[in-house]
């Protein structure tokens, strides 16, 4: 098991990273431990149970995606937003003051937009970190953000955003899923904490759920603290494929970094597309800060047709992309998001987000680049 990540690179920390060494057969993998009771090593130390959280194989899944985020300590959870409730309550109480990215997931939104207030937490939305330094209050206590965003792929400068963290004493958290580690490390740029719904690109084959919080040990076990109270941990079976899908993923997002570029650049230039959300393009509004603080710029895409009225023949059209919920996985596929990820959003909320009722979202696949732009030429065609 490697001991010091910062000597290795991310393909062999994803591989290498928090391995349960099986010493008494050698095996390469980590064993399951399905066992729910463990023996007490001694009357003081009677603390290994799933629900704590610290099972071998949660464990393994802390350690790899610390080493992978550059942070000091993970709790992995049953799902991503196990992850983002259990961080919020563990941090937020009534009277204090939160300000998210006002792009968000939509069940990011749905949480906050509706249980946050209900327990006296009191919100404000903004942009861009200049948005954020103005709705700040006395009693702001965190600030969340997406970078790059779901589902129009905005960027915030997350070293900008440590800044004004740290000179008001605000804590800053980033969901990463969009990124990954193998794009993005926040944690190194000032950001205090680290969210992914591991259900997509960490696992990256589409039959796990899971979710994971990277920060500081002090973080981790105060979220780890509420976690206990809550629930919501992953199983051994379930840490076992996501450990497996880890190992690949600095591979799979190589490719999906190169296919969604590819396809970007081919929506962008296609006559019945009116807009392309991918902040690989250099006309991307967010271009800049992505090239400054990403190694590569993902495997998502969204976009809009130039005739909006168009957008369910297009989905009839596509032959092997699979009009689906979810990303990340090694197949490519596509939601039109007002239907779907942001359905429980007024009408009123997605325009104020910027999500039209025509806006599709890709999610790209390692498929061969030729396949998929087949795909959507044939799709977009307009016979």
């Amino acid at each position: 098991m490697i001991t010091d990540p910062n000597t290795h690179g991310l393909s062999t920390l994803c591989i290498h990273a928090g391995t349960h060494l099986d010493e008494a057969t050698g095996g390469a993998c980590s064993p399951i431990f399905t066992s729910t009771a463990y023996a007490f090593p001694n009357p003081a130390n009677a603390n290994i149970y799933p629900r704590y959280f610290n099972t071998p194989n949660q464990q393994v899944i802390n350690r790899k995606l610390a080493a992978l985020e550059k942070g000091e300590a993970a709790v992995v959870f049953g799902s991503g937003m196990a992850a983002i409730s259990t961080f919020l309550l563990a941090h937020l109480k009534p009277g204090e003051h939160a300000i998210f990215q006002n792009d968000l997931y939509g069940g990011s939104m749905r949480l906050i937009s509706s249980e946050l207030p209900r327990l006296g937490v009191e919100l404000s939305w903004g942009a861009n970190v200049a948005e954020f330094a103005t709705a700040l209050r006395p009693e702001t206590r965190l600030i969340y953000v997406e970078s790059p965003s779901n589902p129009l792929l905005h960027c915030v400068d997350l070293a900008e955003l440590a800044a004004l963290g740290k000179r008001h004493g605000i804590l800053t958290v980033i969901d990463n899923t969009f990124a990954t580690p193998i794009n993005q490390n926040p944690i190194p740029l000032g950001i205090d904490a680290v969210i992914h719904s591991a259900t997509k690109y960490l696992n990256g084959h589409s039959d796990v759920n899971a979710g994971v919080v990277v920060a500081s040990t002090e973080i981790v076990n105060r979220v780890t603290a509420s976690a206990v109270s809550f629930g919501g941990m992953l199983d051994a079976h379930a840490c076992a494929q996501l450990e497996r899908g880890l190992k690949t993923l600095a591979l799979r997002v190589q490719r999906h970094n190169e296919n969604a570029a590819t396809l970007a650049r081919f929506l962008a230039a296609h006559p019945a597309v009116s807009k392309v959300n991918y902040p690989g393009l250099p006309e991307h509004p967010d271009h800049a800060i992505a090239a400054r603080q990403m190694r590569g710029f993902g495997g998502m895409v969204s976009f809009e047709l130039c005739q909006a009225g168009q957008v369910e023949r297009l989905l009839s059209r596509l032959r092997m992309v699979m009009p689906a919920l979810s990303l990340g996985g090694v197949e490519s596929l596509i939601c039109v998001p007002s239907r779907s990820t942001h359905r429980t959003m007024t009408a009123a909320e997605r325009q104020r987000a910027g999500i039209s009722d025509g806006l599709l979202r890709v999610s790209v696949g390692i498929e061969d680049a030729q396949d998929l732009l087949a795909d959507f030429t044939d799709a977009l065609a307009m016979d």
